[in-house]
């Protein structure tokens, strides 16, 4: 296969899941708006640097500081085409890479992105209120979803199958890790110090619940959701498909079908190791941000990895 159409698959798979999991990152924001009481102060400005892209937001908005409009956030994060991880900018990315290699993939997964697409730029300025969020948000998953089991079903099991499978465990295990930082960023302050553990717990079910996975959540843990068994099951659970060791033990069953190369496999094993690792109840305990962090940029070097080994040439 040639490395240009390699690269291509892995793209439109991590772009295809980017689209999904920014707007399950913003879900979390969402659901927690819908439950949280009017005193507490709410704030959608973290999302930003979680997403990493605050210094794009800053150039393009040097007045806006911390106290930026919701309505402005939202833009910015699902339609600014200025912004390189927006819903709409990674969803027009995908339909850009699929035109080019349509003779590929499946003619029904063409029609779904394409849809999507339209969808985005027919309702998006809509869909950014709160009225009408949650379904424009769902629809966005919905049809992430449709065009992920499109290819599932539908693709022959080759190489190119296996580099838009790599493409999607790694960018899952990304953003997992981002949809984590959200929780963890603070984007509650409750009025009352004594409140915050019991807001903290809210948030975290928000991201399980923003995540899918807060019903496997119940069925594995059996307890009530704290910041420690959260972490935990969303790192380092081997039998959720969202969980990030879940994606890099995947990433692991894929690498022995395409062509070796020991510079990716070493850093997936100190990526995994890193996660693998890791105190969820001293994280839940202390800041896991910076933790989350790190991880996202042992994901980079990761990405590097393949790029360099697979991609260059």
């Amino acid at each position: 296969m040639l490395s240009r159409v390699a690269d291509n698959l892995y793209w439109f798979s991590r772009y295809l899941r980017r689209a999904e999991n920014t707007a399950r990152l913003v879900g979390v924001g969402s659901l927690l708006q819908l439950d949280l009481p009017r005193s507490v102060r709410f704030a959608w400005r973290p999302m930003i640097d979680t997403v990493g892209a605050g210094d794009i937001f800053k150039d393009l908005f040097p007045e806006a500081g911390e106290d930026v409009a919701d309505i402005d956030v939202l833009r910015f994060l699902l339609l600014d085409e200025r912004n390189p991880s927006s819903l709409a900018t990674s969803v027009q990315e995908a339909r850009e890479i699929l035109r080019g290699i349509r003779d590929t993939l499946p003619q029904e997964a063409w029609e779904a992105v394409n849809d999507l697409h339209l969808h985005i730029g027919a309702n998006g300025e809509r869909g950014i209120g709160r009225r009408y969020r949650m379904d424009f948000l769902t629809r966005i998953t919905d049809a992430c979803l449709k065009v992920s089991g499109l290819l599932t079903a539908n693709v022959s099991r080759d190489i190119g199958f296996q580099f838009m499978r790599l493409g999607t465990a790694i960018e899952q295990a990304d953003m997992t890790t981002r949809i984590i930082d959200a929780a963890a960023s603070g984007l509650v302050t409750p009025r009352d110090p004594d409140d915050l553990e019991a807001y903290q717990n809210m948030q975290w079910m928000s991201a399980l619940r923003s995540l899918a996975a807060y019903q496997m959540y119940r069925r594995h843990v059996r307890q009530r959701v704290s910041g420690g068994h959260a972490l935990r099951f969303l790192l380092q659970n081997n039998e959720f498909p969202r969980s990030v060791q879940f994606c890099l033990t995947r990433a692991q069953h894929i690498l022995p079908s395409m062509p070796p190369r020991p510079s990716v496999d070493r850093a997936l094993m100190r990526l995994s190791g890193m996660i693998r690792n890791a105190d969820p109840n001293y994280l839940a305990a202390h800041d896991p941000v910076p933790f989350m962090d790190e991880v996202q940029t042992r994901v980079g070097e990761l990405h590097m990895a393949i790029a360099d080994a697979y991609f260059s040439s």
